[in-house]
């Protein structure tokens, strides 16, 4: 089975012990049979390689930040399994375009010279999708099939751990209904939720453009004495 195949390429990572629990699990098996035989029919993306990218780049030890997205790119060359980001050389969809818009605004311009996301994910930011697999042209076409028990289970997991500083950016509605766990989270560990519009061309002018959100994580950080994300991705930059 395709994603138990992957599962097994991480088993060195901290994330292990969620995996074994959520694999586990009947969904989980419904889940993998269903992706497995997608995947046989039809272009899956993203590259079966990368489905689990965000909990490999971003142990659960080092999550600082929650930048939570939907589901995957479903056009060619676009997911690599980091929500919102997209390989250097590929065009910027109109979100992450947004996105660095916002950036740009905060940092000043040349900081979003990368469209790959993988800088941040290594400094503790979980680039997560609620969905982690969608068929090409076909957006949500893996919604509603396991993957929302599977994401939601792991923001618990890594809300329960550790004690650290914990910032969660839910942009737009469905992200936001994922609030309550790191509201509870809050009982043990400092935590700050951003909300604000999702930074679709559709909704970004009703809120998400003047909100500041890289600014404010920092700012949480700092005061709750973390260190800040650097959010710059500068032309120099490499992700070595």
């Amino acid at each position: 089975m395709l994603l138990t195949t992957e599962l097994d390429k991480l088993s060195g990572t901290d994330w292990q012990l969620f995996f074994a629990q959520e694999r586990a699990k009947p969904y989980f098996a419904e889940l993998d049979a269903f992706v497995t035989a997608a995947a046989a029919e039809k272009t899956v993306y993203p590259a079966a390689e990368n489905i689990f990218a965000a909990f490999r780049v971003c142990p659960v030890s080092a999550v600082r930040v929650v930048i939570l997205g939907q589901d995957p790119y479903h056009e060619p060359g676009q997911a690599m399994g980091l929500s919102f980001s997209v390989p250097d050389g590929c065009k910027a969809p109109p979100s992450l375009r947004n996105i660095f818009k916002e950036l740009e605004a905060e940092l000043g311009p040349g900081c979003a010279a990368h469209t790959d996301l993988t800088l941040w994910a290594r400094q503790g930011v979980l680039l997560l999708n609620t969905v982690l697999t969608v068929e090409q042209g076909a957006a949500n076409a893996h919604a509603g099939r396991g993957w929302e028990t599977f994401t939601r289970a792991a923001l618990e997991y890594a809300a329960a751990h550790g004690n650290a500083p914990l910032a969660a950016v839910l942009w737009g509605k469905p992200a936001q209904k994922y609030a309550p766990i790191f509201n509870r989270a809050a009982a043990h560990r400092p935590v700050l939720v951003l909300e604000s519009a999702h930074p679709s061309p559709l909704s970004a002018y009703r809120g998400f453009f003047g909100s500041a959100p890289f600014g404010k994580v920092n700012a949480f950080l700092k005061n709750n004495g973390a260190a800040k994300i650097d959010w710059r991705l500068p032309a120099n930059a490499t992700h070595g």
